[in-house]
């Protein structure tokens, strides 16, 4: 089996790409999905770097699955725990008593994702071979 790990890392930096635009176009919950996205491969990048394979979407899963979890900051971690939030209750209306996701997100929410992602990618980054 081949190492993906740049395989991961260049969708990541397309995912977080597309978050910026989706906040461009005022689409901020997709903006905090993209984000999510962004961050979950890079992590999974760091993990096939390291030769391994990740499965599932929680970053805190997968970051937990690595060799040396404690590589990640408690600062990392947290931004890992606000990007799993996103994962379903951005698409899908049942996150919310009433409403669709697109009632619930703000440019403020979009802005934090972004820069959650983004401190996790360039851990990553840095760390994948």
């Amino acid at each position: 089996m081949s190492n993906r790990a740049q395989d991961w890392l260049n969708q990541s930096r397309r995912d977080l790409e597309l978050a910026r635009h989706a906040v461009a176009g005022g689409f901020h919950e997709w903006a905090c999905f993209a984000s999510h996205q962004a961050a979950e491969k890079c992590v999974k990048a760091l993990v096939a770097g390291l030769g391994g394979e990740a499965h599932g979407h929680a970053i805190v899963a997968v970051v937990s699955g690595l060799p040396r979890p404690e590589q990640f900051s408690p600062d990392l971690l947290d931004a890992a725990r606000r990007l799993d939030r996103h994962y379903v209750p951005t698409r899908y209306p049942y996150g919310f008593d009433r409403g669709a996701p697109r009632d619930y997100y703000t440019a403020q929410d979009s802005s934090a994702a972004i820069k959650d992602a983004e401190a996790i990618i360039k851990f990553c980054t840095r760390h994948v071979s």
